[in-house]
């Protein structure tokens, strides 16, 4: 099988092909493009030949669906996305499948398989239709109702440095150094957030891009977050700001963007 990655980020081009090396050593891969451009000018090459192409959706000169309004794909196609905004199990058509970054072994054998056993290529006007039609525009939250002793207090979103969780507490802590005390547990957070601007660090830890100064190394692969703000004196406890081993690649991806 030939196989064709779009894919802007290279870490994630370079995981994708060392995931596939490893598990489908029949496998070509044939070409990468890290743009609606570049596919277009590869696509549009007749010497060029795919069976499959890995499509993340967001490209760094646009959304990949452009590609299929400026020249025909007559490969298998699998989406691959850090985050399912786009609704891809609402506008799978024919062969197309997709998944979710980082992307899980099980899940890519899965696609594979699906592509080697399905003979047809995917309906392009049923993809750009359902697209058109199912697309959702996603809408966060704006705003936190947070404790501050006995008061209430209003804290936007676009305040936020970052949300941690201690002693089965959760707080957020603002620009300005200020923290206060959140209901929400941050896995609703999550939900909640633009992936674009937070990232769940670790099991206790959300932050925005904004508020990353700097990192340090640390053993065992992890790395430390300096934050960009001061903290103040009433943050009785001092966050853990420590990236998860697991969440490195991927965190270091989401910082570029």
């Amino acid at each position: 099988m030939k196989v064709l990655i779009i894919e802007d980020e290279l870490m994630a081009r370079n995981n994708l092909k060392k995931l596939l090396a490893t598990h489908f050593p029949d496998i070509e891969v044939v070409g990468e493009c890290g743009s609606v451009q570049a596919s277009v000018a590869w696509l549009s090459n007749p010497a060029h030949t795919a069976d499959t192409i890995f499509m993340d959706v967001e490209l760094s000169d646009g959304a990949c669906f452009e590609i299929f309004r400026q020249v025909p794909v007559k490969a298998h196609v699998v989406m691959t996305t850090a985050y399912d905004g786009y609704a891809i199990k609402a506008f799978e058509a024919g062969s197309i499948d997709y998944l979710l970054k980082p992307i899980d072994p099980l899940a890519l054998n899965r696609a594979v398989e699906r592509c080697r056993q399905v003979p047809k290529r995917m309906d392009v006007n049923a993809l750009l239709n359902a697209i058109a039609r199912k697309t959702p525009i996603q809408e966060y939250k704006e705003r936190y109702l947070v404790r501050f002793n006995d008061r209430i207090v209003p804290v936007k979103t676009s305040e936020v440095a970052f949300f941690f969780s201690e002693n089965k507490v959760n707080h957020v802590v603002t620009r300005d150094g200020t923290f206060y005390i959140v209901d929400s547990s941050l896995d609703t957070l999550l939900t909640e957030l633009d992936p674009e601007r937070f990232f769940k660090i670790s099991r206790s830890c959300i932050i925005t891009k904004d508020a990353v100064e700097s990192l340090t190394k640390l053993l065992g692969g992890r790395l430390r977050v300096t934050p960009s703000i001061a903290l103040s004196k009433n943050l009785h406890t001092v966050p853990d700001l420590t990236v998860s081993r697991s969440r490195v690649d991927d965190f270091l991806a989401w910082l570029e963007r």
